[in-house]
């Protein structure tokens, strides 16, 4: 008697269960834009303080990579990490402490280019698989008036650069060269293909 076909779930192994290590909702509604559920969030809590004369790009990676590798030692499975950094010319602008700095960060990049830097890292069976992204804005200038609108708003507070693109800073960027999502938090397509490597893809409803 001829065996019976094995049905496509029986057949194909299933997905490891992915582990968010962030606690930004603007990561996971991300992920969700691509039918990805995170089996569970576990934010990492590291020193993100830049080193002296650390270069910007190997700054992110080096955070990114660092939260994954913590994270790695609380639970199995693999781990999604990321991190954004605004930069000004050299400088790193983190998340602002409070208004007065989310004012100082506008200020500068008020008129001028300056590039956001994202950097993925996906820690899975003991291999890391890694990308960054860089993408280059420019502000239109910015008046006091507006500023001050922008830190009444609270949108300052968390971000990169002390302003959220997704949100009403988006008024302020006229051109923008790259990845809008990495601008948000996390590159989709770089982001998508390190999960289906470990076979997680992207899922259609």
């Amino acid at each position: 008697m001829p065996a019976t076909p094995a049905s496509a779930s029986e057949s194909q192994p299933s997905a490891p269960e992915l582990i968010l290590g962030s606690a930004s909702p603007r990561r996971l509604e991300l992920l969700a834009q691509i039918g990805i559920v995170p089996a569970r969030i576990l934010p990492a809590e590291i020193d993100e303080a830049p080193r002296r004369q650390e270069d910007p790009r190997d700054y992110v990676r080096r955070i990114a990579r660092e939260k994954a590798e913590v994270l790695a030692r609380q639970a199995d499975g693999p781990i999604l990490c990321a991190d954004t950094a605004v930069v000004a010319g050299r400088r790193i602008l983190g998340k602002p402490a409070d208004a007065a700095e989310a004012r100082q960060f506008l200020q500068l990049l008020s008129g001028r280019r300056h590039r956001v830097l994202t950097a993925v890292a996906l820690l899975h069976d003991g291999r890391l698989r890694e990308r960054l992204v860089a993408t280059t804005l420019r502000f239109r200038p910015l008046t006091a008036a507006q500023i001050d609108a922008y830190l009444d708003s609270g949108e300052w507070r968390g971000k990169a650069g002390g302003y959220a693109i997704q949100g009403r800073a988006g008024a302020f960027a006229i051109w923008l060269q790259g990845s809008y999502s990495a601008v948000v938090g996390l590159p989709l397509a770089e982001t998508a293909a390190l999960l289906a490597a470990i076979g997680i893809r992207e899922q259609t409803p």
